[in-house]
């Protein structure tokens, strides 16, 4: 992109947002929709900002794009933010849920939005062959350079789980923070089956819709939540059999906990 439409672009994305604080979301979307004609690609994020504001329709999932370049400019500082800043727990808890309801070892583990490695971490002791995969090449290396992986890809989660050639199938899956990028799951969870071996073990964790009948929105926080009887259908749908749900606190943010769902299933 030319600098003079990047300067361009720039301003027209800063010019939304501030009109979004201001809560001025009628100017906020038609800025938006600005930004959106000078990036069709969205590598700001403006489809799910217009969906967080209720003026616009919500999206499949997050643009590609978006999330790329989010953990791009965040890797190096990924773990203290989110960690530190925003209490985020959710591989430790999923290895003591492992430990409870569908106890290892898992000979082959499959990490889709590994990031730097943190449920490498959290599951290094049930798991031996780990593969990991992230839209952001920032954050695979920082994951390479921890060593906890014998296989790491720059991708995109579903696309992998839909297209993967020539490997065995894995035993153990998990999609720790994925699903709030994510507001379709037929494709991930269709996918995740593809790839799992004979009663396999699927876990991952998404943020609460509390909206009886729904199954999707994006949250205030420009985050997918999910209804849990949206995930139990898909998951059926999929071939998997739910084996243990567990409500958690995902994160929080600005001190406010957000709650959701830690999910463990079962290729059937």
């Amino acid at each position: 992109m030319a600098k003079a439409r990047e300067d361009e672009l720039a301003d027209a994305y800063n010019s939304a947002l501030a009109l979004e604080k201001a809560g001025r979301l009628d100017e906020a979307a038609e800025a938006y929709a600005r930004v959106l004609a000078l990036d069709p690609e969205d590598h700001g994020g403006a489809a799910v900002r217009l969906a967080s504001m209720g003026r616009g329709d919500v999206p499949l999932r997050a643009p590609e794009a978006y999330v790329e370049t989010l953990f791009d400019q965040h890797a190096d500082a990924f773990e203290d933010i989110l960690v530190d800043q925003l209490g985020y727990h959710v591989p430790l808890i999923l290895n003591e849920a492992l430990k409870e309801h569908a106890p290892g070892p898992y000979a082959r583990m499959l990490d889709l939005g590994c990031g730097t490695g943190l449920a490498g971490v959290a599951l290094s002791e049930s798991t031996h062959h780990r593969t990991g995969i992230d839209l952001s090449a920032n954050m695979i290396d920082i994951a390479g350079e921890n060593d906890l992986y014998d296989e790491l890809y720059v991708g995109d989660a579903v696309a992998f789980v839909e297209e993967i050639e020539d490997e065995a199938p894995w035993d153990l899956i998990v999609a720790t923070d994925v699903l709030p990028y994510l507001g379709d799951v037929q494709a991930l969870f269709s996918g995740a089956r593809r790839v799992s071996a004979p009663e396999a073990v699927f876990a991952f964790s998404t943020e609460l819709l509390d909206a009886p009948g729904g199954t999707y929105a994006v949250g205030p926080h420009q985050r997918f939540h999910h209804a849990l009887a949206y995930l139990e259908r898909e998951l059926a749908s999929a071939g998997f059999g739910m084996v243990h749900v567990r409500d958690i606190t995902v994160r929080h943010e600005e001190g406010v906990p957000q709650p959701g769902h830690l999910v463990i299933a079962r290729s059937v």
